[in-house]
């Protein structure tokens, strides 16, 4: 093709390829500073099921601790999370695309509103808040699977979002086991098989 005289279905061609090529290589960077960062993926998934696993024992034994004390873990978590991204983030460009740092700002905030939700808000929200959790979470998962086009993940997001309405149906004591579960389903699981996918 001679690039100074291009027929216009030539130039749709040419301009058709870029694009493909240009979203090819986004979705293989994001995938790849997701893999590197599974690390943080994981953490999150087993700090989710220690905490959440935690506050059960704590309500369903009558324990004298504040139901809430494990959570004091999150920031920690969120601490964890912001040095280790700034960290890598210069390392390794693949983490310095548009689309791995969009869903590593929507994670950070979704992470701040529910702290939020749960230390304001709590008794206003009552039984609903474990499944307004998870299905916000739920669709920052999926999310992330379909941006990456990781089927585990888009599963874990899916059974995340489908055990967010378990707690409507069960006793209150039960909602963390509920989250406790979907730390299993929906962040470890697939954390351990984005980590060995090739």
């Amino acid at each position: 093709m001679d690039k100074a005289n291009l027929t216009p279905e030539e130039s749709l061609v040419l301009i058709t390829k870029t694009i493909e090529e240009v979203n090819r290589k986004t979705i293989e960077d994001t995938k790849k500073g997701i893999k590197k960062g599974s690390v943080i993926y994981l953490t999150w998934g087993f700090l989710m099921f220690f905490v959440t696993l935690c506050q059960f024992f704590i309500i369903r034994f009558e324990l004298n601790i504040a139901t809430g004390f494990p959570a004091l873990l999150y920031p920690l978590g969120g601490l964890f999370t912001f040095i280790y991204w700034k960290k890598t983030k210069n390392i390794d460009s693949s983490k310095n695309n548009l689309l791995g740092n969009l869903l590593f700002v929507l994670g950070t905030l979704l992470g701040a509103n529910f702290m939020i939700m749960a230390l304001f808000f709590g008794p206003q929200l009552g039984v609903a808040f474990i499944p307004v959790f998870l299905i916000l979470y739920a669709f920052w998962i999926i999310m992330m699977g379909v941006s990456i086009k990781f089927k585990p993940i888009i599963i874990g997001g899916i059974a995340i979002n489908l055990l967010a309405f378990i707690p409507f149906l069960i006793d209150w004591q039960y909602h963390f086991l509920i989250i406790t579960a979907a730390s299993v389903v929906g962040i470890i699981i697939p954390g351990i098989l984005l980590r060995r996918d090739k």
